[in-house]
């Protein structure tokens, strides 16, 4: 299937690594040029090499954090003007409430929640000017399956499919924009083993037994990096034009079913 999408531009947060490095391949296997921030430059470089090798497209590299005051807002001005948005970056931490304590609560959100917000406003602007644009926002299931030892993701994830919608639900009829988010569940990067570490932990005393949890998961498996950007693609795409406000959610069932993961 032509997803249309050749030489449109796409900027892709949290771009270095895990499900923002596949969504950079992905994108530009599309014909995407690619405009890619994190915080590792050396990540970024060598991605974009490898890009560019197999692919030819542009890539243009804005190493930041973006949890600082004013990174979004200079990152959008340093982007221009951009097809695709797509807010991947955060790392919220596992844990319950007397885990997570203040400060590693606000980091996490500084840089998930309040970054896609900031990001999200600043590119939507001059997307309006343009009368078009998509936004993808990489969210969660732990927002809609809520988790008290994932706490400080679940009410973040929670926060950012409300804001999802609601921006989503008016942002096509009034502003030419589409609005949309996936809800990955667990997905094999490199992040997920530090989670179930962490869960194993808590629940058995030895993180060493982190790989008994993959028992719980559909098919005894976390979901491929591939199969959250392929529907990012699609999602992306005048294919999928008619969809704004939306989330989808990937995660083989697990919100659908009782049994805690």
């Amino acid at each position: 299937m032509d997803l249309g999408l050749t030489g449109r531009t796409a900027l892709i947060t949290g771009a270095s690594q895990g499900i923002g490095a596949a969504a950079a391949h992905g994108f530009a296997a599309e014909g995407c040029n690619l405009v890619l921030t994190a915080r590792s430059v050396e990540k970024l470089e060598a991605l974009a090499a490898q890009i560019v090798a197999a692919h030819g497209v542009d890539v243009a590299l804005h190493p930041m954090d973006l949890s600082r005051p004013g990174a979004a807002e200079a990152l959008a001005e340093a982007a221009g003007e951009v097809d695709i948005l797509v807010n991947n970056a955060g790392a919220i931490p596992g844990g319950d409430i007397f885990s997570v304590d203040e400060a590693a609560w606000r980091d996490g959100w500084d840089l998930k929640v309040y970054g896609y917000v900031n990001l999200t406003r600043a590119v939507y602007a001059t997307m309006k000017a343009r009368g078009r644009g998509v936004i993808v926002n990489d969210i969660g299931n732990a927002g809609e399956r809520l988790d008290a030892d994932y706490i400080c993701g679940s009410t973040g994830n929670a926060a950012l499919m409300a804001f999802t919608r609601a921006l989503g639900g008016k942002s096509l009829t009034a502003d030419g924009i589409r609005v949309v988010g996936v809800n990955p569940g667990p997905v094999d990067t490199d992040r997920m083993p530090k989670l179930l570490k962490k869960r194993a932990l808590d629940w058995f005393g030895d993180e060493s037994r982190w790989v008994e949890l993959l028992e719980r998961y559909p098919q005894r498996r976390m979901a491929k990096v591939e199969e959250i950007v392929d529907a990012m693609l699609f999602l992306a795409s005048d294919r999928s034009g008619y969809t704004s406000g939306t989330i989808l959610t990937i995660d083989g069932g697990i919100t659908s079913r009782n049994s805690i993961v």
